[in-house]
């Protein structure tokens, strides 16, 4: 690769390695190459935003988290020997590279236009932009944490389909408001929490929000998933959130239950969260919300 051939396409990864970045794939190997293909996504590492690559090495997945001028440099290394191919997405434009056979680079830069022209009025798509229950542009802490937000609260464009997600459930979680009681505590148990995305913002939502009186108890049968987030309940000082190793069966940590969350459970799964929602009985709501996982 020539060095004008490289400066173009590092210059070109530079403007694109952002908050709106949406993958980058690199993919056909030269001729016995271990690499046989690597895939780039931004994330939130202790606030920070880097780029975690993965590479596909047989049946073996590795991967590394880089700042932007490291993943420039990785990527026209890889484009230098192992791999011939590159697409990058992302939310302000797209860049194909091709390397030929004989080592000639190609790259292609797609622009999306960012800003109307001056005295122009916004596309109305603009102005009918939806509304979610946790807004954009107000960070919340444990959505950066998670990767879904930058500090800034602006949503990482690789992580919209989960921020997405999270408000669909919040819209379920605000039907049912009239049957949680004001005047006391509700007792919420979510089965299956796993990361628990989902119990944080409802969570987050019925008290700091709605400023309900609540205790909610995620169950998980991940020991490792169930301490990271309790340290995170209690970084963000949720006093009345504790997540429990446990399954949904023997499950007997309380007596009277409000209602009862189970996103992940599956097979016979179901039929037990069922089960302990009519025995708890309280205000009998049983959710199982239709949502990817």
């Amino acid at each position: 690769m020539e060095e004008k051939e490289r400066e173009a396409l590092v210059g070109a990864l530079e403007e694109f390695l952002n908050e709106g970045l949406e993958r980058v794939i690199l993919s056909s190997p030269a001729d016995g190459e271990e690499i046989r293909k690597v895939r780039i996504r931004p994330i939130l590492l202790r606030g920070e935003l880097v780029f975690q690559a993965e590479e596909q090495r047989g049946t073996q997945a590795f991967h590394k988290n880089m700042n932007r001028e490291e993943t420039a440099a990785y990527v026209a290394g890889l484009l230098a020997g192992s791999l011939k191919q590159m697409e990058l997405s992302a939310a302000g434009g797209t860049v194909h590279a091709l390397v030929s056979k004989k080592g000639k680079m190609t790259v292609k830069i797609r622009r999306k236009m960012a800003v109307p022209a001056a005295g122009l009025p916004a596309p109305a798509s603009h102005n009918r932009r939806k509304r979610y229950v946790l807004e954009e542009g107000k960070p919340v802490p444990f959505l950066v944490d998670l990767g879904v937000m930058t500090g800034d609260g602006q949503v990482v464009r690789s992580r919209y389909d989960k921020f997405r997600q999270i408000n669909r459930f919040l819209e379920f979680i605000e039907d049912i408001l009239p049957r949680l009681d004001r005047e006391r505590e509700n007792v919420i148990i979510d089965f299956g929490c796993g990361k628990s995305y989902l119990t944080f913002a409802m969570y987050y939502y019925l008290k700091e929000l709605k400023g309900y009186s609540i205790r909610v108890i995620g169950l998980d049968l991940k020991k490792d998933v169930i301490a990271r987030c309790n340290l995170l309940a209690e970084r963000y000082g949720f006093d009345r959130l504790r997540f429990y190793h446990g399954d949904i069966a023997s499950y007997e940590g309380v007596d009277q239950v409000d209602m009862v969350v189970t996103l992940h459970a599956c097979d016979t799964a179901t039929d037990y969260a069922l089960s302990k929602a009519v025995k708890w009985g309280g205000a009998g709501d049983s959710l199982r919300a239709l949502l990817p996982a």
